[in-house]
């Protein structure tokens, strides 16, 4: 049985960035994934993810933004890559929204440099845009699109550069832990540590069972495709990636990047899946497509024909904010999980603060929001 002074479980956009991290501070570091990072069973596929700093979500998550914008600018100095595309971010939504509301407030609050703009001054900017009277939209020209599968792939190569050890294709089977030492076994082997980091996205639930405890997470399907679109209208370089907050549902969306097409997704809703389970291809369910072209219909009528569409997973806690603590009876135990489709751009972040979580027990980053004990 080898020893590892930390094993992480579940190699994705958390995991795969809190080993980085760890290997920086000279642990021996063990990853283990069910598949092999990047791939198309979790959260992380689908090439690209907004980042925004003012935060519809909240204005708790204003600081933790801006720092995983550090990191990532800190990633690309390492790598000598580009993972971020400073396309600008506009959300739209009625002025009563309460994610409009969360955007203006923040912005104001951290003086972030925000352009509110009536739907007039949409449709001048963005001639692909239609937005009707009574919606307002707020651009925020510092955000934009991170490019998710090939950030993960660069902490993966530099984990490993750093002497992380990352076993793919390892399915956990049992996990035991007591104050000094956690076991885990898998279908191929068993390793010890002194510590352990869960980031097991869908699958949290039914490893953290191992560790008697449950938390409220609803693992989801969800559906995003990309259509066909005039480059000049809906391109990269003239083009920003969106977030709109409608009466039918909340859409987001990216222009065409590298040519594409238009990518666009519904953030809310979805149905409950079982992760071990085949999940139905995009076209598959009723409305797939049907939803995402009513949406450009109604917003951006001079897009084209459905190029293609994939699925993802999102894991959703009851009031979708982020799980990371340590284990309530097993300090040795970080966890992370319940990303509710808004965790990619903190992955870097994330990442760093589970590192800090498992060496020190504590981090410098404000984490209460993300408690375990909310949920008691």
């Amino acid at each position: 049985m080898v020893n590892y002074d930390v094993i992480v479980v579940g190699a994705g956009s958390m995991g795969m960035a809190a080993g980085y991290y760890l290997s920086l501070t000279g642990k021996k570091v063990l990853l283990l994934d069910s598949h092999n990072p990047p791939h198309d069973k979790g959260s992380h596929h689908g090439e690209t993810r907004i980042i925004r700093h003012a935060y519809g979500e909240g204005e708790e998550y204003v600081p933790l933004a801006l720092k995983a914008q550090e990191l990532w600018y800190e990633l690309e100095r390492e790598t000598g890559k580009q993972f971020f595309l400073k396309t600008g971010v506009l959300n739209v939504g009625k002025e009563s929204s309460s994610s409009i509301k969360n955007i203006i407030s923040s912005s104001k609050r951290f003086s972030l440099p925000i352009e509110i703009m009536s739907a007039e001054d949409i449709k001048d900017r963005w001639p692909g845009i239609t937005v009707p009277s009574g919606f307002i939209g707020c651009y925020e020209p510092t955000s934009g699109v991170l490019r998710c599968e090939e950030s993960i792939d660069a902490y993966r190569e530099l984990a490993i550069l750093n002497g992380v050890t990352i076993l793919t294709n390892n399915r956990v089977t049992s996990i035991t832990a007591n104050a000094e030492s956690v076991e885990v076994s898998t279908n191929s082997d068993s390793f010890i540590a002194n510590s352990l980091i869960l980031t097991a996205g869908a699958w949290s639930n039914q490893l953290l069972a191992m560790l008697d405890l449950e938390l409220p997470l609803n693992p989801v399907r969800k559906t995003f495709a990309w259509f066909d679109v005039d480059e000049a209208i809906y391109g990269e370089n003239v083009f920003p990636a969106f977030a709109f907050d409608t009466p039918n549902g909340y859409y987001y969306g990216f222009p065409s990047i590298q040519k594409a097409g238009l990518k666009v997704g519904r953030h809310d809703g979805g149905t409950t899946i079982n992760p071990d389970e085949a999940m139905t291809t995009f076209g598959e369910e009723v409305g797939d497509q049907e939803d995402l072209t009513q949406f450009l219909i109604n917003f951006m009528p001079s897009t084209g024909k459905l190029l293609y569409g994939k699925t993802c997973t999102y894991t959703l806690t009851p009031d979708e904010d982020f799980i990371v603590d340590l284990h309530p009876k097993h300090p040795n135990i970080a966890i992370a999980a319940g990303f509710s489709g808004h965790g990619f751009k903190f992955s870097s972040v994330i990442g760093k603060i589970l590192s800090e979580l498992i060496i020190n027990r504590r981090t410098n980053e404000n984490i209460d929001l993300f408690a375990i004990e909310r949920f008691k």
